[in-house]
């Protein structure tokens, strides 16, 4: 006998593409989102009660995938090997497409869940919602595996004021936070070889760009200190791809009105 899930309600926030959040929602506290839970259903009276609680469990679909791996490398792996079993794994490859995830829970309006630190995408179907019950959810003392084995390197991150002025634009006109996802990108490990948004500028020691959709984030690096810094901000339209017709992100008018702003010509 199989059971069929249908939403409750639906995930909204900025995020669209996954590499707009953390692995795990923990990881970046200014990521919010709205859970809006369906109308004429009864949740009304579903929800009563849910504001006492700090956190909650989110039970969602990862609807952008479709198919499972068996064995996948997780973004930071053991220090002994690249990959393990799907099911040592928070991955979003799974033969049933479920997530979960304890969010801080800020208030609830309506049918209406305000959270944040989350790594869900926008519009992602939402199948449950529980409580999350620190005497009974948290295990502090547990073994985590193989997680034990993971070799993390943390890096410091800091920006120049340059980037910090053309992020803030970034940010006021689209409401596009770099400066949160350059943080986010290259605390932990920025160089390791599975990282495919960040690339070492050839005949370069210590630069790099990190890719956010078609800008692109220029960055010092020491290896030696384990730190970062965002130097500045550039299109990757060159001046062919934005006098073309072709607008396939629609985000043209953005980067002209970027260049325009910031005194800047696009690469030839």
């Amino acid at each position: 006998m199989y059971m069929i899930c249908n939403p409750i309600g639906f995930f909204y926030t900025d995020a669209t593409y996954k590499y707009e959040v953390p692995r795990q929602g923990v990881f970046s506290k200014k990521h919010s989102g709205e859970v809006h839970l369906n109308a004429q259903m009864g949740f009304e009276q579903a929800l009563m009660d849910l504001e006492g609680f700090d956190r909650v469990w989110l039970l969602f679909q990862f609807h952008h995938n479709h198919t499972w791996k068996p064995v996948v490398q997780p973004p930071v792996a053991p220090a002994d090997k690249n990959s393990v079993g799907l099911f040592a794994t928070r991955s979003p490859y799974r033969p049933n497409s479920i997530g979960m995830s304890a969010v801080p829970l800020v208030k609830v309006e309506g049918l209406k869940l305000f959270v944040e630190g989350c790594d869900l995408l926008n519009e992602t179907p939402i199948l449950d919602i529980k409580p999350y019950i620190p005497r009974i959810d948290a295990f502090p003392e547990a073994i985590a595996g193989w997680t034990e084995n993971q070799k993390i390197e943390f890096w410091s991150v800091l920006s120049e004021a340059l980037f910090e002025q053309q992020s803030q634009w970034i940010l006021q006109e689209k409401n596009w936070d770099l400066h949160s996802f350059a943080q986010l990108q290259l605390s932990e490990n920025p160089l390791d070889k599975s990282r495919k948004r960040v690339k070492v500028l050839k005949d370069s020691k210590n630069q790099a760009t990190l890719a956010f959709r078609t800008f692109r984030i220029h960055f010092n690096f020491d290896e030696t200190s384990k730190s970062i810094i965002l130097k500045s901000i550039s299109s990757a339209y060159t001046a062919q791809d934005l006098h073309s017709s072709k607008d396939p992100y629609q985000d043209k008018a953005l980067h002209l009105a970027y260049h325009q702003n910031f005194s800047l010509k696009p690469k030839l």
